[in-house]
């Protein structure tokens, strides 16, 4: 069978260097270009040092290069333009890229429905962090109250974090009613973080974090704590790597790792 051919969107950030890595050890998948604001040079070297792909500032590149699955890890603005390119061009999209507002998701559905094409969009590729949402899920069916606290380097754009706003919302789903508000929740303290369907999110941005989240959810007399610990990016590669073999499957939105899991 012929290998995946793929392309990394944002192939020069700290996750699409992982995401070029991962690629290019797994014998059915094949890098075949590259696009990155930041690029220099025609030609991206090879992890292994047997080649090089072509790399280019835009997405003109997918012009010259066959390819199967684009992965984006970049930022909302640079996202929706570069999924419309792709998606046109029978391209199937494997999206981390977080801060993507309802109306573009909603276009993202459109594209994928017009083009024929499988779209893959999760908060996070991180399997750790998909099952601490999935326990926190069944969690709230059992505990009145909830709050998050999301952490992350001091460079991240967005806040809340796209995997808070995942989680509390999934939540809400599962419970199936609001969770329990306490006395200060009809005054404005700004300490007391966003709430999210009736959960407190308190983000933090710090040199030296990576991406951390704590789901506390409380009960008279107890307390449930589900956390994930990001300790380095190659978390995100698994994740990535089934999105990509299955986004070729698939025609489609999905969102969610979760559901490509069977969770």
């Amino acid at each position: 069978m012929a290998p995946i051919k793929v392309l990394v969107h944002g192939a020069l950030g700290k996750v699409g260097r992982e995401v070029v890595n991962a690629v290019c050890q797994e014998p059915e998948m094949q890098l075949v270009g590259a696009v990155d604001l930041k690029a220099s040079s025609d030609y991206l070297p090879l992890p292994d040092g047997s080649g090089e792909v072509p790399i280019s500032a835009d997405l003109g590149i997918l012009n010259k290069c066959q390819t199967d699955v684009m992965v984006d890890f970049t930022i909302a603005k640079a996202t929706m333009p570069a999924a419309r390119v792709a998606a046109k061009k029978g391209i199937n999209l494997v999206i981390g890229t977080t801060g993507l507002t309802a109306d573009e998701l909603s276009e993202m559905e459109q594209l994928s429905k017009d083009n024929k094409v499988g779209i893959v969009i999760a908060p996070n590729f991180a399997l750790g962090a998909v099952l601490m949402m999935h326990l926190s899920k069944i969690a709230a069916k059992y505990m009145d109250y909830a709050e998050i606290i999301e952490l992350h380097h001091h460079l991240k754009a967005d806040a809340p974090s796209g995997t808070a706003l995942s989680t509390a919302r999934a939540m809400a789903e599962a419970r199936g009613k609001p969770f329990s508000q306490p006395p200060d929740r009809d005054k404005s303290f700004k300490s007391r973080g966003e709430e999210v369907e009736g959960v407190a999110i308190h983000s933090v941005r710090l040199p030296g974090l990576m991406a951390h989240q704590e789901v506390i959810l409380g009960a008279p007399g107890q307390t449930l704590s589900i956390r994930h610990d990001t300790i380095n990016r190659e978390c995100y590669t698994p994740g990535v790597i089934l999105a990509i073999k299955e986004v070729v499957k698939r025609q489609g939105l999905i969102y969610g790792l979760d559901a490509l899991l069977n969770l």
